[in-house]
């Protein structure tokens, strides 16, 4: 899945629980509007994507306040120091999670912050199967 693709997918997700692109697009950017599909592609341009992500309006309607919201966590391997003193290598299988909270999107927030590709964290939120390709 290409960048713009998984922003469309993100930028639909949010309409549909009432974000108003176009009025963020031409307010936040302030780059005038032609149509959708090249407002999707000015963001894909130099990490343009980052000022929607971490914008407060996106993650209030994408995160709606008190929805189930489902994802997937990821296989996850770490080390851990056993009773007997040895190290040990733990691997956690991948698991869906469900959560709820009212404040999810202060939350989210956060995390996608620290996340190192903030556009793989927000993947994990559409259920999408492929992996993100990378534009050259």
């Amino acid at each position: 899945m290409t960048r713009v693709e998984l922003l469309q997918l993100l930028i639909g997700q949010a309409r549909t629980n009432g974000f108003e692109f176009r009025r963020w697009f031409t307010k936040r950017l302030g780059l005038p509007w032609v149509d959708a599909p090249s407002a999707i592609a000015a963001l894909a341009v130099e990490r343009r994507y980052y000022a929607l992500l971490f914008s407060h309006e996106f993650a209030q309607t994408f995160w709606k306040p008190g929805e189930k919201m489902t994802f997937l966590v990821p296989t996850q391997t770490f080390k851990r120091t056993k009773p007997d003193g040895t190290v040990g290598t733990v691997t956690r299988k991948g698991y869906t999670r469900r959560s709820g909270r009212e404040d999810a999107w202060k939350y989210h927030l956060r995390e996608l912050a620290m996340a190192e590709e903030p556009l793989r964290y927000m993947r994990r939120y559409l259920r999408v199967e492929e992996e993100m390709e990378e534009d050259g």
